[in-house]
């Protein structure tokens, strides 16, 4: 099969992926095969091949917003996925199910976990497998295109909005908007929430408005109204500071990313005071996922996916990076 692996971490103009032709996967008693048709183009995945993340495994297969038609089912596996199932791959992929975390119900926080596309070859291939354990079942009304970005960008997203207590009805900051963004946003406002964009990309300000957002501005501008929530996707700490001056008070900054540039200083009365405080997300439980795709199951999400084809990864990656993709791009096999 063609695949991409993460040869040499580092910038995109020094290409630290290269394509390749090696065995399709073979999967174990406790997992499904999939023939990948889609995979999402996420900025951890933008992150693992720049070095931002540390390796952890060498030429790893990147890619976690996988979606694709089961070819093989170990032997191990339940009754619930068959051969032509459509199924998804998401970040998390593995827990221990023993620690304190796992047993309180916490298993985004299990020591043991492992990830997809970082300890484990992901979806920029054209196979991949996934435990049946931590595989998806899919809504029906979305295309293959639609539903990948869905499992990072969509669940991340989800998680994000558990964690930054919005009000019924409250005013939501977004600092940033992107693959996450533009669907949390969605989420938010069929919530009946006021939405409020920070960013500086002017596609991206379009599309915000074009959602529904109340108000656009740039990415440290302070919007129109106090916040009573704000949820930071941008990886930028320099926008930390803003996003808390925004907040009203006992207001909530949640930060979506795995990776985040340094914080500034905070300035205690201006940034933290009135009860203000800043939340980090960490991946998600399964029970996320299958929450956030019940929701997209009843509400149906507008997904902005700019496509590839599986060989202009690298290309892909690149405009990531050069902040030249709005919405979530998506590879397609």
């Amino acid at each position: 099969m063609w695949a991409w692996q993460v040869r040499r971490p580092g910038p995109m103009v020094d290409g630290p992926l290269e394509r390749v032709r090696t065995a399709a996967p073979r999967p174990r008693s406790c997992e499904l095969l999939l023939a990948v048709s889609a995979c999402g183009v996420c900025r951890t995945d933008l992150h693992i091949a720049e070095g931002d993340l540390p390796v952890h495994r060498p030429d790893v297969v990147p890619g976690h917003e996988v979606v694709g038609r089961v070819v093989e089912v170990g032997a191990d596996v339940a009754d619930d996925f068959a051969v032509g199932d459509r199924v998804g791959i998401a970040w998390l992929r593995h827990t221990c199910r023993t620690c304190r975390y796992c047993r309180r119900g916490d298993e985004n926080l299990c020591p043991d976990s492992r990830y997809t596309g970082w300890d484990d070859d992901g979806g920029y291939a054209e196979f991949a497998t996934v435990p049946a354990a931590f595989a998806h079942h899919l809504p029906d009304g979305y295309s293959d295109s639609e539903l990948a970005p869905l499992l990072c960008a969509g669940i991340i997203g989800y998680r994000s909005l558990q964690r930054v207590d919005l009000p019924p009805g409250g005013r939501l900051g977004l600092y940033g908007f992107g693959g996450s963004a533009h669907i949390t946003a969605q989420v938010a406002l069929a919530g009946g929430a006021e939405v409020h964009v920070m960013t500086r990309d002017p596609r991206a300000r379009e599309l915000a408005l074009a959602l529904g957002a109340a108000s656009v501005q740039g990415a440290a501008d302070p919007p129109p109204v106090p916040l009573d929530s704000a949820i930071l996707f941008a990886p930028a700490g320099e926008l930390v500071p803003a996003a808390c001056q925004a907040l009203d008070r006992g207001g909530t900054c949640v930060v979506a990313g795995i990776h985040l540039s340094d914080i500034p200083p905070l300035n205690y009365q201006r940034e933290l005071f009135y009860e203000r405080q800043i939340r980090s997300v960490t991946s998600n439980t399964r029970q996320d996922a299958r929450a956030f795709l019940d929701f997209a199951a009843g509400h149906h999400i507008e997904v902005t996916t700019p496509q590839y084809a599986l060989g202009d990864a690298d290309r892909a990656l690149t405009d990531l990076s050069a902040g030249r993709i709005a919405g979530a791009a998506v590879l397609l096999v």
